[in-house]
């Protein structure tokens, strides 16, 4: 959907549905990931879209507020099983999936404008990654987040080691990133990984009244506030994530990914060859 206001020609994204919602503001910003049917597993083509929108919105003059949610019952269950496959066929494609995954999160911290995760249902891996790093995330009670690397066998590389730390401390941080265990709404807001917490069904309408609120705002300040506040991630959590992406990478070259691979596809148990050691 385009509007007058338009500069960035947004039609190539196929994966991510993007509209102005607030006819009085057009200003505002709706993304919605849109592949309800695999509750919005990100395929190659989401991943790639998902690390290049935030150059163009941050470059979009006539956008001010975004607001980031997913179609149907999940916000985003994580990487698909295909693409991973896929991506561990090559070097090559092993690099573009790391160049991606670095843009994704680091656009994200980089761009100028507010981003708000309206979280419905399971955000997990990347989709994770999508909804804890906005800069205000308003999360529906039936929401889970989980950060499941270690599960698959490969170092949590695509967020978590940026920015868990900061919003629930170590502790909690090296429990859920090395069990991979998920994380309920209620207790991710007692921790304080989400900003707010909603009943289930209105996590949509109440980012989209924040955004309203942001978007009549002094834009000058409130961008150099987040550009302030993200000193913070410059400084620790974005060094800290340089370095666990690259591990991640490392790490999918590993046989550990095949039997990772094959108990998620046969819904058992894994059993990792490096757990024999």
């Amino acid at each position: 959907m385009h509007s007058d206001l338009d500069t960035v020609d947004y039609s190539r994204y196929r994966t991510i549905v993007i509209s102005r919602p607030v006819a009085a503001l057009p200003s505002v910003v709706l993304l919605e990931l849109d592949r309800p049917a695999k509750y919005n597993a990100t395929n190659a083509r989401m991943h790639r879209e998902a690390s290049q929108i935030w150059s163009d919105l941050d470059r979009d003059p006539s956008v001010s507020v975004i607001v980031l949610t997913g179609r149907g019952k999940a916000f985003c269950a994580g990487g698909d099983l295909d693409m991973i496959t896929d991506f561990r066929a090559s070097s090559d494609a092993l690099f573009a999936m790391y160049e991606e995954a670095r843009s994704l999160v680091l656009g994200m911290v980089g761009c100028s404008k507010i981003i708000i995760s309206a979280i419905n249902g399971v955000a997990v891996g990347a989709g994770c990654a999508l909804a804890l790093m906005a800069d205000i995330t308003i999360a529906a009670e039936n929401a889970r987040f989980g950060d499941g690397h270690t599960r698959l066998g490969v170092a949590a590389g695509d967020h978590a080691v940026a920015i868990w730390p900061l919003l629930c401390g170590m502790a909690k941080a090296k429990y859920y990133t090395l069990t991979g265990e998920m994380l309920p709404a209620k207790e991710a807001e007692r921790l304080g990984m989400v900003s707010k917490l909603v009943p289930e069904g209105e996590s949509l309408a109440e980012a989209l009244r924040v955004a309203e609120a942001l978007a009549r705002g002094p834009q000058h300040a409130l961008r150099h506030t987040k550009r302030a506040l993200n000193v913070w991630l410059r400084q620790n959590g974005v060094p800290a994530f340089e370095t666990s992406c690259a591990l991640e990478m490392l790490d999918f070259q590993h046989r550990d990914v095949d039997e990772g691979l094959a108990a998620l596809q046969k819904k058992r148990p894994p059993v990792f060859p490096s757990s024999k050691l």
